[in-house]
C-alpha cells in the first residue's frame, strides 16, 4: 500500500495545475480529504478548494457577512 499525500495544486478558473504530486488536498472548510479525481469544487481567488456545494455555500455565506 502507498502512502497516500497531500498534493499541492494552484486552482486556475477551470483546472488545476499539480505543484506537487499527492493523491488529495483538503476542504479549507470541512478539513475532509479530497482525492484529487474527485476534486470539482474550488474558488480560484482564496486558492481553496471544497468537499461539495454545501461547503461552498458556507464559505460563500462566511465571506458575505465579512
Amino acid at each position: 500500500m502507498h502512502a497516500k499525500k497531500k498534493a499541492k495544486l494552484i486552482f486556475k478558473h477551470n483546472y488545476f495545475e499539480i505543484i506537487e504530486n499527492g493523491d488529495h488536498v483538503v476542504c479549507a472548510i470541512s478539513g475532509k480529504k479530497i482525492n484529487l479525481q474527485n476534486l470539482s469544487y474550488w474558488n480560484v481567488e482564496l486558492q481553496e478548494a471544497y468537499f461539495s456545494p454545501k461547503e461552498v455555500n458556507e464559505k460563500f455565506k462566511s465571506q458575505k457577512k465579512n
